[in-house]
């Protein structure tokens, strides 16, 4: 008997996040929102705040680029859009959830690498490669031996994605790699930098609207579940503190605290928008 694959909590999270953006906003994407101009920043524009965020990014593609790699896709809502706009767009797609989805959308106007981008096996080249909210997720030195490797000479490389400041004090916030030790090892690699733009102020809000949605109705339903198990199975809500307890705890403080917010985000993470190209020979 072949041994079931185990599923990834993150495809989980993405699978529920998914749910709720169709549901409640009518809304696939996945990554954050670009809060810029007079748009109110609450959770009613988020979808538009979205929208633009993927804009935002088309807008910064240099000019004579025709094919694309969309690293980290998701449901594909990008590579649509990039599509739409006469690029060829190839995707990596890691997450067998997102990879149905975004074959759904595509079809057969994208190939589809179902792989980590550390994995991909392929002969062609790009014009450029795009990771929105996906390059924090590869180790550096993978990411950037790859993309040289997957670059057409003179290509570009496009990383969309928050980083890890050197603020003192410890976060709540995860994620991203050191700002620092990307600039330190991108120098190391044939990628003469051409935009590097920080759009921290632009993308810290949605924090905010996150932090109000987890105490607003997270932590009610959380403080409810937890409310039901210990007065309707003490031993089972007993054993369940027990032998969990710091995981109850680290949720609380992760997730519960009101730290999860746009000033904490500027402190801890900066949100960058950097463009590099490709000299090797």
């Amino acid at each position: 008997m072949n041994k079931q694959k185990k599923i990834d909590s993150r495809d989980i999270g993405l699978e529920i996040g998914l749910i709720l953006g169709q549901y409640f906003f009518n809304t696939e994407h996945l990554h954050y929102g670009y809060w810029a101009g007079d748009l109110d920043i609450n959770l009613k524009n988020l979808p538009q705040a979205q929208k633009n965020y993927c804009h935002f990014i088309i807008s910064q593609i240099p000019e004579g680029i025709k094919t694309i790699l969309d690293v980290g896709c998701g449901v594909g809502r990008s590579a649509f859009e990039l599509i739409n706009k006469g690029y060829r767009v190839d995707c990596v797609s890691p997450s067998p959830v997102l990879t149905e989805r975004a074959r759904m959308l595509l079809g057969e106007q994208s190939h589809i690498f179902e792989c980590d981008f550390e994995n991909i096996q392929t002969e062609n080249r790009y014009d450029m490669i795009l990771f929105s909210e996906s390059f924090q997720y590869i180790k550096l030195e993978k990411a950037l031996q790859n993309s040289v490797k997957l670059l057409n000479k003179d290509g570009y490389l496009l990383i969309c994605d928050f980083f890890k400041t050197d603020a003192k004090g410890k976060s709540v916030l995860g994620g991203g790699h050191k700002l620092a030790k990307f600039y330190e090892f991108i120098s190391q690699y044939p990628l003469i930098p051409i935009k590097d733009m920080d759009i921290t102020k632009e993308t810290a809000p949605n924090l905010d609207i996150i932090n109000g949605f987890l105490s607003n109705v997270g932590f009610p339903i959380w403080k409810t579940l937890i409310h039901f198990l210990d007065t309707n199975y003490h031993f089972i809500s007993r054993l369940i503190h027990w032998k969990y307890n710091r995981k109850i705890k680290k949720i609380n403080r992760k997730y519960f605290s009101g730290a999860r917010n746009a000033r904490n985000f500027s402190i801890y993470k900066s949100y960058r928008l950097l463009l590099y190209k490709n000299v090797s020979a």
